[in-house]
């Protein structure tokens, strides 16, 4: 394929924060981070779902710790990446909304198809450090496929500025809803690139982005991203550790893949199958058979995974390399999806975009063999926020929040993690949150957990659950205990931090 690049941006890419780690027969501990798009609490085999086959990430759960108690950082995707890259809830980091930047771009065209010239996210905020920055100045190298959605196109933070040194996949998350784009992004050091580029699918762009010719475009996204990052794992050798983010689009959004072995076996299975005849407006295409298509879509990210692991296993990596599996946030009814059906939320209330349990509690799977018991199943209460702490316990970085806060603004740089390498490795004296907590700006809604006890804020209203006697958030009993309502309130009132893109309703102060 011929391929076509934009150039965007200017200048070079920022260099490392320090220089790499002295090579060493003792090779720091690799890391791969497997995130996907959409996937509900219940929508793997492993965590009860019984419609959808997932060999490989369930045997991964066999052979590794499965936690139940996980959560994202957002009910929605940018701000749950931004809540993983910084160690920050989203009381505190600079993201907490879907807030996007191509709406006033003007157009381009790639054959007949309009574009945007420019297309991403609000950026994260370029003098807080993130975890690729802080794996790069601890000696390891750093490769990134799939969605970004961390910076808008030119911004002041897109992978190349921010430690990333091969990246492949979607700077934009809207543009990542669609899995025959016209264009993808890509920002290479081995290639000599010096910013991000576009790489334009020429065979999509002949054919129109909607009707039923955009069925005849043959690149499909899902498959070349994942491509990608297995040439980026095939390339390590062992001598420099290296730390992956593989933040698969799968399955987001669109109900469309390759009419291969996967979605036959399931067109066959739902045989009275539903269809989805789109609706004005939508950036989706009408779909056919999206019971099948929604079940395929998790099979071949499924397969995609196995694939990871087979490959660690080939190159004799297996057991000085972590893996984790989870989701951005939980299922969503979008494209003709229809969680409903699988009952994919897990039994929990609530979908993307919502701060109930349905929206935040993630499928989560750790794999270390050697260092985390096989067979494991965890109840421990963690958020994408205790990620970055425990990386940095992995890698050996000691002192994480004293060495990487940002002296000029020492006492408001917040890090808001903590580790859970002593539950991985079965060590004692594991530290637990006081408390948990989320802000989500376009439903207008606050999280907090605190124990059993869960609190949401909506519009500034709050209602208040017993998770432990009501999983499924059923009844509000707020005026049953007003003193557990009055500490949830005081949590809210410390961690709200004022941020002039993205609001929230706080609640009443009593």
């Amino acid at each position: 394929m011929n391929k076509k690049l934009l150039w965007l941006g200017s200048g070079l890419a920022l260099t490392s924060l320090g220089a790499y780690a002295q090579k060493s027969h003792d090779v720091k501990p690799n890391i791969i981070y497997i995130m996907c798009d959409d996937m509900g609490y219940g929508d793997l085999g492993c965590y009860g779902q019984s419609y959808i086959s997932t060999p490989n990430i369930d045997n991964m759960a066999k052979e590794g710790m499965r936690f139940t108690q996980a959560y994202s950082g957002s009910p929605v995707s940018a701000p749950s990446r931004a809540s993983f890259m910084t160690g920050q809830h989203t009381g505190h980091c600079e993201v907490r909304g879907n807030k996007e930047y191509w709406r006033d771009a003007p157009i381009v065209m790639y054959g007949n198809n309009k574009e945007y010239s420019v297309v991403g996210q609000h950026p994260y905020d370029p003098e807080h450090i993130i975890i690729p920055e802080i794996m790069k100045d601890n000696g390891y190298t750093t490769g990134m496929f799939g969605k970004w959605a961390g910076g808008y196109e030119g911004s002041v933070s897109t992978p190349d500025k921010r430690g990333i040194d091969e990246f492949y996949g979607f700077i934009c998350q809207f543009q990542a809803h669609l899995y025959y784009p016209n264009f993808l992004n890509r920002y290479s050091k081995s290639l000599g690139d010096t910013a991000v580029v576009r790489v334009i699918m020429d065979e999509n762009i002949k054919y129109p982005m909607y009707g039923k010719e955009y069925y005849k475009r043959p690149q499909y996204s899902a498959d070349m991203i994942h491509q990608e990052a297995m040439k980026w794992l095939d390339k390590q050798d062992g001598k420099q550790p290296f730390f992956g983010i593989f933040t698969y689009t799968l399955p987001h959004a669109e109900l469309v893949q390759p009419e291969d072995s996967i979605l036959e076996g399931y067109q066959k299975k739902f045989f009275h199958d539903k269809t989805w005849g789109g609706s004005e407006g939508s950036r989706y295409n009408a779909s056919v058979h999206t019971h099948a298509q929604f079940a395929g879509m998790i099979t071949r990210l499924d397969h995609y995974v196995g694939e990871v692991l087979k490959k660690l296993k080939e190159k004799g990596m297996d057991e000085n390399t972590l893996v984790i599996f989870t989701s951005d946030n939980g299922p969503h009814e979008e494209g003709g999806a229809d969680p409903t059906f699988f009952g994919r939320d897990g039994k929990l209330r609530g979908l993307k975009r919502q701060c109930h349990e349905g929206g935040i509690r993630i499928p989560f799977i750790v794999r270390w063999p050697g260092k985390v018991k096989a067979g494991q199943v965890n109840d421990h209460q963690l958020a994408f926020y205790d990620l970055m702490p425990t990386f940095c316990d992995v890698a050996g970085v000691k002192n994480y929040v004293k060495k990487y806060t940002n002296k000029k603004k020492k006492g408001t740089d917040y890090f808001d993690g903590i580790s859970i390498y002593p539950t991985l490795t079965g060590q004692e004296g594991q530290k637990q949150h006081d408390f948990l907590y989320w802000e989500f700006d376009e439903t207008d809604q606050i999280g907090v957990r605190m124990g059993d006890w869960k609190m949401v804020v909506k519009r500034g209203k709050p209602f208040l659950y017993n998770l432990a006697e009501d999983i499924h958030e059923d009844h509000d009993v707020a005026a049953e205990h007003p003193e557990i309502v009055k500490q949830m309130k005081e949590v809210i009132k410390s961690q709200h931090i004022p941020n002039p893109n993205f609001s929230v309703t706080l609640p009443d102060f009593d």
